[in-house]
């Protein structure tokens, strides 16, 4: 079971009227009440509850899941997806220690990793609602092509996870490719143990039994009048009026990530909103607005338990902290603001790559954006994040310098987590968004645009976006093929304002 500790513990107080209000809330959401957040979020909570259900109800999927973990054994899984269709599977084969690409961006040198690999041994899970995800197409016409140019049967190698009866389900069932179904009726974000977390997790070779057995025992802790969603949502809400520091534990690499996307796309809207930022360790210094949130010792609130525990437990605090704030956890309105800038800017482009002006030096660019910080940075890495992984280091110096909270996000990831945030959460981020040429880009078969462009495309599509609200935000233009001695100049330009 979940348990919380820490200081921050003490300031629960279950005889509140915040608190009471919250208990109320919590038993309307055992019974899926979608008028718990006001009458104008009914209809879409009413189609996006049945996460609450699926301790139970993907225990369904069960045979279906050994008969595919039966047909790829000892396959290497490949992951296409976005949002919480590739961060639960990429926290679940982290804490099982298993081996996943999660193809999860568009910038050609991360793409390159998959594309260039020998796939002959590969199984590619291709994770999306509709099909009409915009990176998820393209990633999957891109492997698709690969296996076909190593004279590989696609469809001896792609498993398919879509709601039933989508654009997407249609096709690939008329192709003869193997598909899985996932409940239409739950939205990616809380989809951890739906079929979008428990169809990677078999064919990684993980019983799903063991995710769904803790979510099971968990649920009925949350049943309760107090417990520890409750609790949770209590403390987001009173003891932080913004930002939320997470710290991984080495037991559940990964968590902080999945929480990032649930909480701030579920939550940031109507200016309010709670941002989680994630840091690197609880000796951090962190602005003295943060609460620090750890599933080890160390935290101001410790929360610990096992990974199926923490799925349903914070699916759950944030539907509550949902009602506490007055906003609908279901929607997600700004994404597709994201997506709309994106496809303008291939279309004024005719889907090729324009020559784009020189941006300025670093420390011209940060010592700027510095100069306009108010309530926090974000940094939106259009880069490889398996390669160009050094670039993290400048969420902490930027955190030091500024004393201000940092986020850092991987282009074009971000967008279906803090993306919807950073728009229609408190209006005060300051955004720096850092892009690089590629060593080689890939063609993207069935469409006029290679992922160079479109990586460009996506991150000068979020440049316009946060630009057309007045929001402070700059650019970061990495040229040439060594990102390695340019990422190091960024780091030493920010160390030494």
């Amino acid at each position: 079971m979940i348990k919380l500790a820490g200081p921050l513990t003490s300031k629960i107080d279950r005889k509140s009227e915040l608190y009471k209000n919250l208990s109320s809330a919590n038993s309307r959401l055992a019974r899926k009440d979608s008028s718990l957040w006001g009458p104008a979020a009914a209809t879409e909570a009413a189609i996006r509850l049945n996460w609450v259900d699926l301790p139970e109800s993907s225990r369904d999927l069960l045979p279906a899941l050994d008969a595919i973990a039966a047909k790829f054994r000892g396959k290497e899984v490949v992951l296409c997806g976005m949002g919480g269709s590739s961060l639960a599977p990429e926290v679940i084969a982290g804490t099982y220690k298993k081996r996943a690409f999660i193809f999860d961006l568009t910038d050609p040198n991360y793409a390159a990793h998959i594309l260039k690999r020998n796939l002959s041994n590969s199984v590619v899970v291709v994770s999306s609602k509709s099909g009409s995800t915009i990176e998820t197409a393209s990633q999957r016409a891109a492997i698709e092509s690969a296996l076909v140019a190593q004279g590989l049967d696609p469809k001896a190698h792609l498993i398919f996870v879509t709601d039933p009866d989508s654009p997407l389900d249609r096709a690939v069932r008329a192709g003869g490719y193997t598909v899985i179904n996932a409940d239409p009726n739950v939205g990616g974000r809380f989809s951890a143990l739906s079929a979008f977390g428990l169809v990677p997790t078999a064919l990684m070779g993980i019983d799903p039994s063991l995710l769904l057995d803790s979510a099971a025992a968990q649920k009925n802790q949350l049943l309760n009048e107090e417990n520890v969603a409750i609790d949770l949502a209590y403390l987001m809400f009173t003891q932080s009026d913004q930002f939320l520091a997470f710290v991984d534990s080495p037991e559940i690499p990964g968590l902080s990530d999945w929480i990032e996307q649930l909480i701030a796309e579920s939550t940031g809207k109507d200016q309010k909103g709670r941002l989680p930022v994630v840091i690197s360790n609880v000796t951090e210094a962190i602005a003295s607005n943060q609460m620090r949130i750890t599933f080890g010792s160390g935290g101001d609130l410790e929360v610990l338990g096992d990974l199926g525990e923490h799925f349903i437990t914070w699916e759950w605090a944030t539907a509550l902290l949902g009602v506490a704030l007055k906003v609908d956890p279901f929607n997600q309105p700004n994404v597709t603001e994201a997506k709309n800038a994106t496809s303008e800017l291939l279309t004024e482009w005719n889907n090729k790559l324009p020559e784009l002006p020189a941006t300025q030096k670093a420390n011209t660019v940060l010592a700027e954006l510095l100069s306009k910080v108010d309530g926090y940075i974000a940094i939106l890495a259009y880069l490889d994040r398996k390669e160009d992984v050094a670039l993290l280091e400048l969420r902490k110096i930027l955190a030091e310098k500024s004393g201000k909270p940092v986020t850092f996000g991987w282009g074009p990831r971000f967008q279906h987590s803090t993306g919807q945030f950073h728009k229609a959460g408190q209006p005060n981020g300051a955004f720096l968004i850092i892009t690089a040429d590629a060593k080689e880009d890939f063609q993207i078969e069935g469409k006029e645009f290679t992922f160079q462009t479109l990586v460009m495309a996506q991150a000068l599509g979020e440049y316009r976006a946060l630009g057309a609200r007045k929001y402070p935000v700059a650019r970061l233009h990495i040229s040439g093929d060594s990102r390695d001695a340019s990422i190091s100049e960024i780091l030493a330009a920010a160390k030494a304002l």
